[in-house]
């Protein structure tokens, strides 16, 4: 006869198997075998039946139930592991062919002997663990041992599963590792290293956009339920993959227990594939808005072409802000979501195509087929970085907002161009209505058209002058056209968000110019001229005509000049500001404007009276 205590408590014979109705000899039968071949103390045996609180009659009740349980062994002929009573309690003495944990043990501690044959090894984990047959103890009603033994036979059970799933992807079986992996990171769904090895089989079997999602999905888990990062060996794992490393030659190298070595952690950082928000107060742009929401919605059906929105522009010029609007008032027609996905990192370091692909991959794991998705890729540096990224299936749709025209990316791909230009004065006044409040704007409406002309009806300079009049309530609006207009670039910024600052942005944009446009740029913005012609700048920037003019074209196309041919080109206002900033020194010679061109430049401020100017439109 054999004892099975890895599932339900029965007897077997080999042919047929009694599972013990939930009783008080099952609960007693159950705590000796959990410690078979040592003495259990009455007590214990006593606490185990009835609980923290027992009868008076506790110790005769439970001489009845051994009684009890010598009966049960006879009805069922077990002969070999008699109860016995011993000093200070009872004891059951059996072997591995008489109970299946003992026989489970053995077997786990001589697959740890064959770590030189992993297949040995293998195959007797196998083994170990074809003994667990169903939920632990599921007819034996004790609070105390599910508290107490059965979880610390459960932690025994998953430390061997680790053990064989470490095996099958050292030995290359990961196939095989999948198909438990899968239902064990669902049942367990906060142990990490059962994650890491389901990431590992994934990506080694070809599927690393699978890979990176799960990795998301136990980042989320953790931080929504403890709060915590994911260990660094998951966090290794992720950047591993990311880096295209061969982790089945990092397998084979290690034993199964081990982890695998790889780089210090390193932190997963903000992510750049994020949901859209809204925008508020939102003011403006009606004839764009109404024009992208058409055209993302068209395909509606989900039948249609994908679809492709370019929102271009200057520096500031409020891009961003459309592209989520308008993302906003389509979420309907797209169940599967919208995701911002930043093209740049925090630092201005553009992201490649490769990079961005996996993370996007890794956030749209889980949608259903067919259902849609509105991507906005948001500051794209290049029609290169961005081609690979485009939806490709029917009704999908994206929108791409970039400083660069793109005209390369509509023409090989197609797909809708705005080019957005600064608010006119009734925009302007209506978004600083928003935002300060009808009762403050009413009070001064002239001195609010002033302030929108002195911000140059520039989306990016009315938000932050609107903050800082906001965080001021004593400061009169008249009082702070005067205040702005005294040194325009310095105080159009927050001195508690570094990057809301015009002169930010703008050194931003310019660092990602060749050094020769930016060069051109300072020279051009800084003549005493309202528009400026190819004929205009040849001789300042020292080359033909023709020349000059293909100049002019590249720094209307990354939003630092206004209109174009067959027009005459236009510094924006804040823009000439700037490219004054950046060309004089002290003593107001003009200096080589590639000086200035270096990741941080050291500006020469002069003195805001000297400068003098006041951002009309």
């Amino acid at each position: 006869m054999r004892f099975r205590i890895l599932g339900p408590l029965s007897i077997t014979d080999g042919s047929d198997s009694a599972v013990l109705p939930p009783s008080k000899p099952t609960i007693l039968l159950a705590v000796l075998l959990l410690h078979a071949n040592t003495v259990v103390s009455a007590e214990y045996l006593q606490r185990s039946i009835w609980g923290e609180e027992q009868p008076a009659t506790a110790k005769a009740a439970l001489q009845t139930c051994v009684l009890r349980l010598r009966q049960l062994f006879t009805r069922h002929g077990v002969t070999e592991t008699p109860v016995e009573a011993v000093p200070g309690g009872y004891r059951i003495t059996a072997g591995p062919r008489a109970l299946d944990l003992i026989a489970f043990r053995e077997q786990v501690a001589r697959a740890g002997e064959a770590g030189h044959d992993p297949e040995a090894e293998l195959q007797l984990l196998k083994g170990a663990l074809a003994l667990w047959q169903g939920p632990l103890l599921a007819n034996v009603r004790s609070d105390v041992l599910h508290r107490d033994e059965v979880p610390r036979l459960a932690e025994e059970r998953l430390r061997t599963v680790e053990r064989l799933c470490d095996l099958r992807l050292r030995l290359g079986h990961c196939g095989e590792a999948l198909v438990e992996l899968w239902g064990l990171t669902r049942e367990h769904p906060g142990h990490e290293r059962f994650r890491e090895q389901l990431i590992e089989a994934l990506y080694r079997t070809g599927r690393q956009a699978e890979a990176l999602a799960e990795y998301r999905r136990i980042k989320e888990y953790l931080d929504d339920e403890l709060g915590v990062e994911p260990s660094p060996a998951l966090q290794r794992l992720e950047l591993a993959i990311l880096r295209g490393e061969d982790l089945a030659a990092a397998a084979g190298q290690r034993r199964p227990e081990q982890r695998a070595t790889a780089p210090p952690p390193v932190s997963a950082g903000p992510s750049l594939v994020v949901p859209v928000p809204g925008v508020p107060s939102f003011t403006g742009r009606a004839a764009e808005v109404s024009a992208m929401v058409a055209r993302l919605t068209a395909s509606e059906g989900g039948d249609g072409e994908p679809v492709t929105v370019l929102v271009s522009g200057a520096p500031g010029i409020g891009k961003s802000a459309l592209a989520h609007h308008v993302a906003h008032l389509v979420r309907d027609s797209f169940p599967a979501g919208r995701l911002l996905v930043r093209m740049v990192r925090p630092d201005g370091v553009p992201r490649g195509a490769d990079e961005v692909a996996a993370e996007l991959a890794a956030a749209l794991d889980g949608r259903r087929p067919g259902e849609r998705a509105l991507l906005v890729l948001d500051d794209v540096v290049d029609a290169d970085q961005v081609r690979p990224l485009l939806p490709a299936g029917p009704g999908s749709a994206a929108i791409v907002t970039s400083r660069m025209g793109l005209a390369g990316l509509i023409a090989t791909h197609g797909g809708w161009v705005h080019r957005l230009s600064t608010f006119d004065a009734e925009d302007a006044y209506r978004l600083l209505l928003a935002v300060l409040g009808a009762e403050r704007v009413e009070a001064e409406p002239e001195a609010v058209r002033r302030l929108a002309a002195a911000c140059g009806h520039y989306p990016l300079a009315l938000r932050i002058m609107a903050a800082r009049l906001l965080t001021r309530p004593g400061l009169g609006l008249s009082d702070g056209v005067d205040w702005l207009a005294a040194d325009p670039l310095a105080r159009l910024s927050l001195a508690d968000s570094p990057r809301m600052s015009v002169e930010r942005v703008l050194d931003a944009a310019l660092d990602r110019l060749a050094p020769r446009l930016a060069a051109a740029f300072v020279r051009i913005g800084s003549l005493p001229l309202s528009t400026v012609r190819a004929e205009d700048c040849a001789p300042v920037l020292g080359v033909a005509a023709a020349e000059a003019e293909s100049l002019l074209e590249q720094l209307a196309d990354a939003g630092f000049l206004e209109e174009g041919p067959p027009g005459p080109y236009r510094v924006h206002d804040l823009l000439r500001v700037y490219a004054r900033r950046l060309a004089p020194n002290e003593t107001g010679r003009t200096e080589s404007p590639d000086r200035h061109l270096t990741r941080h430049p050291t500006r020469h401020r002069t003195e805001p009276e000297r400068e003098g100017v006041i951002l009309h439109g």
